[in-house]
């Protein structure tokens, strides 16, 4: 495949006929974008799913959606999906919009903060590098994204596991890069839960930026970091935490999946994050 078209083919071969006609038929489901960072110091791999009328030459703008953990192997084609769905002509429940997968390079650096702890080091020992990842995506990446595709104002920012590590990072540490957050099963136990202790500033009065924030979880237990964490119950305290905000800009929602592991969380938690976010309209 030519790398420079920049078309994503998936290899989702739909095989009509005879199983040697597989490798003649694929699915176009976006584009992939190659920018180099600055911040990162390395090439960064952008998946990128356009509305199906997208047309650089007409008038029409489009929210962006900014996933991470997204490659066509992670949660990219996935989330893509939902997105598809909700916006069909007869569901109509969300407006129509791009989403930006960031492909991973090291997912255990770029989402982790530095820690004190000699366990979390030995488990990650790339570890402590979200502060140039935030500054990528602030610098680079979502100036980037707005020169190059049609886009409005609207951002909404999707991370779950380390991700939701990060995600909550961003929300605590820039809060107005994004409108919508969705915080999925977050690595809280990182450094001790250190984010839980923070005092950002969206808890207080004087944020004024209308922020959506939706947190979901599964039956998920203890954390691989120290022993005292529940992936469920950090949650819970995050959750409650934002809604102690002073801020009358500041939506929070909190979302349980006891059939749900770490591993099957995400798909039914973003499903639920677009409901809550734009809800049916009344007849």
């Amino acid at each position: 495949m030519n790398n420079h078209l920049r078309r994503f083919l998936l290899l989702l071969c739909l095989c009509l006929s005879h199983p040697a006609h597989a490798a003649d038929r694929v699915f176009s489901l976006g584009v992939i974008d190659e920018i180099y960072s600055q911040k990162l110091g390395e090439k960064r791999t952008l998946n990128i799913y356009l509305p199906d009328d997208y047309n650089p030459n007409d008038a029409a703008r489009y929210p962006v959606i900014y996933l991470l953990d997204g490659s066509a192997q992670e949660d990219f084609v996935h989330i893509a999906g939902l997105i598809q769905y909700q916006t069909l002509p007869w569901i109509a429940r969300m407006p129509k919009s791009i989403l930006v997968g960031i492909a991973n390079v090291d997912r255990k650096r770029d989402f982790t903060s530095p820690t004190r702890f000699p366990k979390d080091k030995q488990g990650y020992p790339s570890s402590g590098g979200s502060a140039s990842f935030i500054a990528f995506i602030e610098s680079e990446l979502l100036p980037y994204v707005n020169k190059k595709y049609k886009t409005t104002a609207h951002k909404t920012l999707i991370g779950q596991s380390l991700g939701g590590l990060v995600t909550t990072e961003i929300l605590f540490s820039r809060p107005s890069l994004f409108q919508h957050y969705v915080i999925i099963s977050p690595s809280l136990w990182w450094n001790d839960g250190d984010l839980l202790k923070a005092n950002p500033i969206l808890l207080q009065e004087s944020f004024t930026q209308p922020t959506s924030i939706y947190i979901g979880v599964g039956k998920e237990g203890l954390t691989p970091g120290l022993d005292h964490h529940v992936m469920e119950v950090d949650a819970n305290l995050l959750a409650d935490k934002l809604k102690q905000t002073k801020s009358k800009s500041v939506r929070v929602y909190f979302d349980y999946f006891p059939q749900e592991d770490h591993a099957t969380v995400t798909h039914p938690a973003v499903f639920q994050a677009l409901r809550w976010l734009y809800p049916a309209k009344s007849q």
